[in-house]
């Protein structure tokens, strides 16, 4: 997850972490609202509404319009779509920490068979074999189409077996393949 993206994740938390900002969150997803309206509804005082609007706006989770002297919200439905796609995804929130358990594990593996970048043995256990092909397809460009000779002459230079490793690729949807030409997925 790139720092600007954690840094608005945080910032996201940190402004939903407070009991009257989330009801006001589950108000104006229920429709637009002023100040006042909110007010009533948290019943709590205007300025302190209007603070706790400030800082959902400046985040982008609210809206504003005018309407004479009163201000009417809104909640921003594409900014939690976007955070809920983008930077809430399952693969964004497994980059925040560094997982040294499975990590190391993995470690492990890819020291254990590969020796000098060479793939020293195809490992028989399915989960290790998958830690050295994922280590493996990273050497190839996503986008990037190679055919089968292509692929075939750098696999060797990582392992003498380079059709189990075409083979594996496919197997487990690391590469696909068609009329002779592959590519990474």
């Amino acid at each position: 997850m790139s720092q600007e993206n954690f840094a608005r994740l945080l910032q996201f938390f940190k402004v939903l972490g407070n009991d009257s900002r989330l009801k006001i969150l589950g108000l104006l997803a229920n429709g637009e609202r002023s100040v006042g309206e909110l007010a009533d509804f948290l019943d709590v005082r205007e300025p302190t509404v209007s603070h706790h609007l400030a800082m959902m706006k400046e985040l982008g989770l609210v809206k504003v319009r005018a309407e004479g002297n009163t201000r009417i919200y809104w909640l921003n439905n594409k900014l939690l779509e976007t955070m809920s796609k983008d930077i809430l995804s399952q693969n964004n929130l497994a980059t925040l920490v560094d997982d040294r358990a499975g990590n190391a594990w993995e470690q492990k593996a890819l020291k254990t068979f590969v020796k000098d970048g060479r793939i020293t043995q195809i490992p028989s256990r399915h989960k290790k074999r998958l830690v050295i092909l994922n280590w493996l397809v990273e050497k190839f460009e996503m986008g990037k189409q190679y055919s089968e000779a292509e692929l075939s002459e750098a696999l060797k230079a990582y392992h003498p077996d380079y059709a189990a490793l075409r083979r594996y690729f496919i197997e487990e949807k690391l590469m696909a393949r068609e009329k002779g030409i592959y590519w990474r997925i």
